[in-house]
């Protein structure tokens, strides 16, 4: 079974993080699926926007998969896997069509990174959202860090990652993070419904004001804050804090 699903419905391609039992965490095969699929969907002339989700009703994401990169113990080894994700957002945050992430779920750490790198975000009421890295003795690794100062204002968004606590949609929606709270229990039709204020337009609408805003940001410099960022997580990443926090973790 594979790791992302992709479907295109509605002139939507919709990537789902297909681990539920891992509550749809992040390993090798699902950045090379990310990667492959955005790939796929920019290419895609039948599509007008991208939609990333989580299998199942708990989590969209619960960031990367402590198990699968317990092994990583070197700056080194981590940047290398920080590096990967990171240019699966980087590609995500600058993606030429509108995009949206449905938290179906809960999101913490990195897929609270992934989120963020969307245009838009999207989640059920019940949904949770935690930059919780710090609990790990480390920081945003994907470049998570930079594309929420993008997104919402900076003393709300060094609030988030400070506290490293989870917060639930509403709160999440007051500080701008999430854009609209799903009430219905048939959560892919509202979002769907929500979307067609932007899918009404033609394609090549969407893609224009999306490249009018690509250009409004200096992408040289968040190109260059996320490497830092990225750099600066791996540097933590090797420190015994961290080893010692992902071990009282997996007991």
């Amino acid at each position: 079974m594979t790791k992302v699903h992709y479907t295109v419905k509605n002139e939507i391609a919709w990537l789902t993080l297909n681990r539920p039992q891992q509550r749809n965490a992040v390993d090798f095969d699902v950045i090379a699926l990310l990667k492959h699929h955005l790939i796929k969907a920019k290419e895609d002339d039948s599509v007008k926007m991208l939609l990333i989700t989580g299998s199942g009703q708990d989590a969209f994401c619960a960031g990367g998969d402590v198990k699968a990169f317990q092994n990583l113990q070197t700056a080194h080894e981590a940047y290398d896997m920080l590096s990967r994700m990171g240019e699966v957002l980087r590609s995500l945050f600058f993606f030429p069509k509108p995009t949206v992430a449905l938290l179906n779920g809960t999101a913490v750490g990195g897929g609270c990174e992934l989120a963020a790198a969307c245009d838009f975000r999207v989640a059920t009421a019940d949904a949770k959202i935690g930059f919780i890295q710090g609990n790990l003795g480390i920081t945003t690794g994907w470049g998570g860090a930079t594309y929420l100062f993008e997104r919402i204002t900076k003393i709300e968004a060094l609030d988030l990652l400070l506290s490293a606590q989870k917060i639930t949609a509403v709160q999440a929606h007051q500080k701008g993070f999430i854009q609209y709270v799903i009430k219905s229990a048939s959560v892919n039709e509202e979002v769907s419904r929500y979307l067609q204020r932007y899918l009404a337009l033609p394609k090549e609408v969407l893609m224009t004001y999306k490249r009018n805003y690509i250009d409004s940001l200096d992408q040289q410099a968040i190109n260059s804050r996320v490497e830092q960022e990225i750099r600066r997580c791996a540097t933590l990443w090797e420190s015994d804090v961290h080893h010692q926090a992902v071990a009282n973790f997996l007991t």
